[in-house]
């Protein structure tokens, strides 16, 4: 199975990707991740992308279709996948699509969670991550048993930049701008499906299940 999970900064895409693995053992690509990664380790891919994350700008499509392109031609997760916050962009998905024609191996589900603005804030902002191993943490759903400090290794816990409120909201107003074409790209195709985001973790991922389902028996 090859799905495209979409949704808002802080819908559970990860979350729900995370979960899914867990449940059927598909291959989950988060765009998020890696160009994470590659900042930390100072990669020339990172170097380029972080200017664009700290201001919470999208990371131009030259260098995130490279990213995802070589990870799936080089990792062999081609025939069953998810991807998670990619593509962003009309140009991305065409690239996706003219990779996995290539390997015959068509998109079969674009996922989109949907949460109100003010929500995604509440959840963004209240993110901390440790310095020392990257554990996540956040101030109402998940807190330290300590305040500041990590449980699971005692490094101090930080405010993220692209999770301050300032940079969230405009993180919130690209994806806007970006996302209703993509939307409309794969409506056309018949792959979109919106699915209500909010509520527990497990009702949200009960409701993909139920529709990926649906589509098999279809």
């Amino acid at each position: 199975m090859r799905i495209v999970l979409m949704g808002p900064p802080g819908a559970g895409k990860g979350t729900q990707a995370k979960l899914m693995r867990e449940r059927t053992g598909m291959a989950h690509i988060s765009t998020g991740d890696l160009l994470r990664k590659a900042v930390s380790a100072q990669t020339a891919l990172g170097l380029a992308a972080k200017g664009y994350m700290d201001r919470g700008e999208l990371v131009p499509d030259t260098l995130v279709i490279g990213m995802i392109d070589h990870c799936l031609r080089t990792d062999g997760v081609a025939a069953s996948f998810m991807l998670d916050g990619f593509p962003r962009t009309v140009t991305q998905a065409e690239a996706l699509e003219d990779t996995l024609k290539t390997g015959q191996v068509p998109l079969e589900h674009v996922i989109s969670l949907a949460v109100p603005r003010e929500e995604l804030v509440r959840r963004l902002s209240g993110r901390r991550t440790c310095r020392q191993c990257g554990a996540m943490f956040h101030v109402a759903f998940d807190p330290p048993r300590q305040e500041g400090i990590c449980d699971r290794c005692g490094g101090a816990l930080y405010q993220r930049e692209d999770d301050r409120e300032e940079t969230i909201r405009a993180r919130l107003d690209v994806y806007d701008r970006s996302t209703a074409p993509l939307e409309n790209f794969y409506r056309a195709r018949g792959l979109l499906r919106e699915i209500d985001g909010t509520g527990s973790t497990t009702d949200v991922l009960d409701r993909v299940l139920v529709h990926l389902e649906a589509g098999r028996a279809a």
